[in-house]
């Protein structure tokens, strides 16, 4: 079974219920988990790695950043190449490559050393993260293709759930290294089991050269703002450096622009990465947009909440890294049932109020300091925070995947991750320090309790905005009219950091169409 190479979806025969089946699901499983989890426990980590460090609060920004940086910009090139390579070739060199970026992290000596090898590490979640869906997709019987779908994303929310745990208690037990080489054995698992149970899939028309130019630019545009925006408020920092940051970061960005559209318009020469005409439905750029300021806004308090219970609330690493379990519970229990009531009512109101629910949570969060019980503070904010993005996440997706042009709906859930991404990072990068969170500010209860306050109010804002721009660019029609295949089918999810992934999908039955 390992060395089968699929060129067609219609020969893809692999049966959910058989022992390749679960082997299938089971590397796939592990294999995007590994990313998933470091895209949240690390968080848990920060006040011990500062400790450790004696790390500025830009410090501990980059460490969440340059892995977010590297991830959101090569993410879409990571599925091209998987498409012309092979999927399992691609998705094995990154669970290699993550692996190896890993046990740098573990063995990093000082702050730049991790921040640079986080920085690894999110390349090699580019390559692996799109490559375990489309595995699933490709290789699953097209009767069993919804149904392995679903136990992928049910499980990956499982793992999701039990990760801050698990983080929570490795800094505890072992220390915050552990934290980055418990991927190390997973990955060789993850590398076994694909080796010897995953079928070689690609895309036989797949062709032309990549787009490399585009995704250096992206991210050169990425790294150059977050840079500035990170480093600007620091007192002892370089302006000239800040300033050259800056305008790198807006030219890159211009570049990137003028590039893809040029190449989405030639039928030779390397095809755009991300085809500018994607975004010539109005709806699909309007809902990116509502992604964009949602996910900015819940990436800041992601980022600082874990850091304020410990700073400012003396919670332990585990209790920590427990407290938003509510948010992944419910997303797991009733996502379905949210995308299921937007397919119903349209997606406009769904995703307004539960955006404005989410944000009177994170209100609720604000009154987190020094004599903080988790029952009667944190908790109830978890919750209602957690119902507010259960009732807003899955018909966001929907509706990405409803309002793109149908022969770019094979990239449409990757640009809405992108996209996500992208927002989380810059949002950090400006947010903490903008409300008074620089230097050692972590290392000061007081300072801390007094900017996270700020960054919250902050972020209550931002998503208010989301659910104004909802109300007034999204429309309720976008789903109605909406073919059944728009529907996604990653409905079991808990996407804390970015929409999930969709697999590529085209008119017909057969699924990924090519993603050049």
């Amino acid at each position: 079974m390992g060395r089968a190479v699929y060129g067609d979806l219609m020969t893809a025969s692999i049966r959910l219920s058989s022992p390749p089946g679960r082997w299938v699901l089971l590397a796939t499983v592990l294999g995007s988990g590994m990313a998933m989890l470091d895209s949240t426990v690390v968080n848990v980590a920060l006040p011990r790695i500062g400790d450790d460090f004696e790390a500025s609060m830009a410090g501990l920004q980059w460490t969440v950043n340059a892995y977010t940086l590297t991830l959101a910009g090569l993410i879409l090139l990571g599925g091209s190449l998987g498409d012309r390579f092979g999927r399992r070739r691609v998705f094995v060199i990154g669970v290699v490559w993550f692996a190896i970026a890993s046990a740098l992290c573990g063995a990093a000596q000082d702050i730049s050393m991790l921040i640079a090898a986080r920085a690894l590490q999110g390349v090699g979640g580019a390559l692996l993260t799109p490559g375990s869906l489309a595995i699933i997709q490709a290789s699953f019987a097209q009767q069993d293709r919804a149904r392995a779908v679903g136990a992928w994303s049910g499980l990956g929310g499982v793992a999701g759930a039990l990760g801050p745990f698990l983080g929570g208690w490795l800094v505890e037990a072992v220390g915050w290294r552990w934290v980055f080489l418990l991927n190390i054995p997973l990955a060789v698992v993850v590398v076994l089991v694909t080796a010897k149970h995953v079928p070689e899939t690609r895309d036989p028309d797949a062709h032309g050269k990549f787009d490399v130019l585009g995704a250096a630019l992206a991210a050169l545009c990425l790294a150059g703002i977050t840079y500035a925006l990170t480093m600007a408020p620091e007192k002892d920092t370089n302006r000239a450096l800040v300033l050259a940051a800056a305008v790198v970061g807006i030219a890159a960005g211009v570049g990137f622009v003028v590039i893809e559209r040029r190449r989405s318009s030639r039928t030779d020469g390397p095809g755009a990465m991300l085809p500018v005409d994607v975004f010539a439905s109005k709806q699909f750029t309007a809902i990116n947009a509502v992604t964009f300021v949602m996910y900015g806004a819940m990436s800041v308090v992601f980022f600082l909440l874990v850091l304020t219970l410990q700073v400012v609330a003396g919670f332990s690493p585990i209790v920590s890294g427990a407290a938003m379990l509510p948010v992944t519970v419910l997303m797991l229990l009733f996502s379905a049932r949210a995308g299921a009531l937007a397919q119903r009512v349209g997606p406009r109101r769904p995703i307004a109020a539960g955006v404005l629910l989410a944000a009177a949570g994170m209100l609720l969060m604000a009154r987190i300091g020094e004599h903080t019980s988790y029952v009667t503070d944190v908790l109830p904010a978890a919750i209602i925070f957690g119902a507010g993005l259960t009732l807003a996440v899955a018909p966001l997706t929907a509706t990405v995947l409803a309002t793109a042009d149908e022969r770019h709906a094979g990239v449409a859930s990757g640009v809405n991750n992108a996209v996500a991404r992208a927002a989380g990072l810059l949002a950090v990068a400006a947010i903490p320090p903008l409300a008074g969170l620089t230097g050692a500010a972590y290392t000061n209860p007081a300072d801390f309790e007094h900017g996270f306050r700020m960054a919250i109010i902050s972020c209550t804002v931002l998503m208010v905005a989301a659910a104004i721009l909802t109300v007034f660019t999204v429309r309720d029609d976008a789903l109605r009219a909406a073919p059944e295949s728009a529907e996604p089918l990653c409905r079991v999810n808990c996407p804390v950091a970015a929409p999930p992934l969709e697999p590529s999908r085209v008119a017909g039955e057969y699924g990924p169409t090519p993603t050049r």
